[in-house]
């Protein structure tokens, strides 16, 4: 699964894929092999060198992801911060088309972002939402991630139910 990664100020192209137990990861062409566990709101990340590389060049990192504003997260690795973001297609094409959606417009609807399968469904049909808000909870590669409300209004559609997997860009909520 390709990644558009803002980190630190600086776009980085990352490829994932399982391997194994662990991941394969490569980061703007370079390769590394890592394994994630969590615990709590914190993950412990262990990077052996390159691939295939020997264990001795291992690294342990303490990893913990916190929401910001306008999509991003700061991302505390060993004490240090980082502001990240994810660019997904639909972000990238956006920021082509100046800040609009690739329907033109907001249409108020939600997106899993990657596949995965839902956790937990915050919200239910009727219900009135903030922009922001958190509306369903998916985890995918091992991480939970919370979708929000793309903009203030009333959810009209949940069409996912707890425990259901789900297609990258399914609409998972929609609010009008």
């Amino acid at each position: 699964m390709r990644f558009e990664v803002d980190a630190g100020g600086q776009p980085w192209s990352v490829d994932v894929a399982a391997d194994g137990d662990a991941w394969r990861v490569t980061i703007d062409g370079r390769v590394w092999r890592a394994s994630m566990v969590r615990a709590g709101e914190r993950w412990s990340l262990l990077v052996a060198g390159q691939a295939g590389g020997p264990p001795a060049g291992s690294r342990s990192y303490d990893v913990m992801f916190e929401p910001a504003t306008g999509g991003t997260c700061q991302v505390h690795l060993n004490g240090r911060v980082v502001p990240a973001g994810l660019r997904t297609s639909a972000q990238r094409l956006r920021g082509r088309l100046g800040g609009q959606s690739a329907a033109g417009r907001d249409d108020g609807r939600v997106l899993a972002p990657m596949p995965g399968r839902v956790v937990k469904v915050l919200v239910a049909p009727g219900m009135a939402v903030e922009a922001r808000q958190g509306v369903v909870v998916v985890e995918a590669m091992k991480m939970e991630n919370e979708l929000r409300a793309p903009r203030a209004g009333t959810v009209r559609e949940v069409r996912v139910t707890e425990g259901a997997s789900v297609e990258a860009q399914a609409v998972l909520v929609v609010i009008e």
